[in-house]
């Protein structure tokens, strides 16, 4: 058993959306040094794409504007892609928004924001690229797609953000329902669900990592070598078999927090 190549992404060519900071960023810094060829980063802000193209090299990085919550940026950045590449290996259904706001004054506008790009955006931005991925998936590996939920979508959190809970447990089963139709094409879809990572959609980690700590099991937020391994994992070889599941990255809040341990402050999404 080769254990290199069974975790090796050499010559693969992805798209991680949102991936100029974040969680994204750390999905982008693992797949390059898994060996891909190219990574495509989307991001509605230019400056934060360019410097991240700038950390990891511009023969690697590429970055394509786009407002992934319209259709229209969807529909460009797919245009855009098969303007430059015949296929397409890897996306990492990345870019989410959040929205918190007390319950009797939860706007229209937050729920529509949000449940648009945290669910809308990932099924059809990966219908956009489906001829893409099917040419991936002739190139003797399943083509792969990655959804990012959220652990808010395994369990409740304090915060009053009902459209994102909401819309990050529908992503969980969104995956299991493309990953059946998907896998007819050689194409492999599953999920993440990040629990505390430093991020912007994440500030108790960022901010106040030593407390968000203390209300996770493993004693600790999550760091961008967690995250990548286990984006390589489903990417790579080792994550062929995983079909429709979603692998919960979050140092046991959802499966290893005890009754007693409620009062939870690590927060959790990406």
């Amino acid at each position: 058993m080769d254990i290199q190549s069974l975790f090796s992404l050499e010559g693969r060519i992805a798209l991680v959306t949102g991936g100029s900071r974040g969680i994204g960023k750390m999905f982008v810094e693992g797949l390059l040094a898994a060996g891909c060829a190219r990574v495509y980063i989307s991001a509605r802000k230019v400056e934060q794409m360019q410097a991240t193209i700038d950390e990891f090299g511009a023969d690697r990085v590429i970055g394509i504007p786009a407002d992934l919550s319209q259709m229209d940026g969807m529909v460009s950045l797919a245009n855009e892609l098969k303007a430059r590449e015949s296929r397409l290996d890897i996306l990492i259904n990345n870019a989410g928004a959040a929205w918190g706001q007390p319950y009797l004054e939860f706007s229209e506008a937050g729920w529509h924001r949000t449940m648009d790009l945290n669910v809308k955006t990932p099924f059809f931005l990966t219908q956009k690229l489906h001829d893409l991925l099917v040419e991936g998936g002739k190139q003797g590996h399943p083509a792969k797609v990655i959804h990012v939920s959220s652990i808010d979508g395994q369990r409740i959190n304090p915060w009053e953000t009902y459209a994102y809970q909401a819309s990050k447990a529908a992503v969980i089963q969104l995956t299991r329902r493309m990953a059946a139709r998907l896998i007819h094409d050689n194409i492999v879809v599953t999920s993440i669900a990040p629990g505390a990572f430093p991020s912007e959609m994440n500030r108790a980690a960022k901010d106040a990592p030593d407390a968000s700590a203390s209300g996770i099991p493993a004693k600790r937020i999550g760091t961008a070598e967690d995250m990548a391994a286990a984006a390589i994992y489903l990417c790579s070889r080792a994550g062929d078999y995983v079909v429709g599941e979603t692998l919960t990255v979050d140092g046991g809040v959802v499966n290893a927090l005890l009754p007693n341990h409620f009062a939870d402050p690590s927060g959790g999404g990406h």
